[in-house]
């Protein structure tokens, strides 16, 4: 499943189920959802989740601090509040870099007839500017 720089959709989730455990689509799609939630109801609960080979998500909690509007300057107070995080496992790091290794060929550029009859694109002379007194 190639997505070509679009982002992964739960439908794109569910197709590559669909393609791969041969499920009916919305069983595949069923799947999929009941995955998501329960990563959602874990981390509703303040539970760890960790996927092997691929990474923890946790819950940071924050507390109240003091910000700033920085379009006034008014000192607004931020209330606590608990964030999601989540730390790739060292296997998903190094996947993801070993294609850094690897530079991605260049696309080869085609020359048209007309692109190799045109002459380059001289500049125009600057224009002088007179003399102030």
């Amino acid at each position: 499943m190639a997505l070509n720089g679009k982002t992964l959709t739960r439908a794109d989730l569910s197709e590559a189920v669909f393609e791969k455990v041969n499920l009916p689509r919305n069983e595949a799609a069923e799947l999929v959802e009941s995955v998501l939630k329960q990563i959602v109801y874990a981390l509703e609960r303040g539970e760890p989740i960790k996927l092997s080979s691929f990474g923890s998500f946790g819950l940071r909690q924050k507390s109240e601090r003091v910000g700033r509007n920085p379009k006034t300057g008014e000192i607004v107070p931020i209330t606590p509040r608990r964030v999601i995080v989540f730390k790739a496992s060292n296997i998903m790091k190094d996947r993801i870099n070993a294609t850094l290794s690897k530079p991605a060929p260049a696309p080869a550029k085609k020359k048209t007839a007309a692109a190799k009859k045109t002459a380059p694109v001289k500049a125009a002379p600057a224009k002088k500017r007179a003399a102030s007194s």
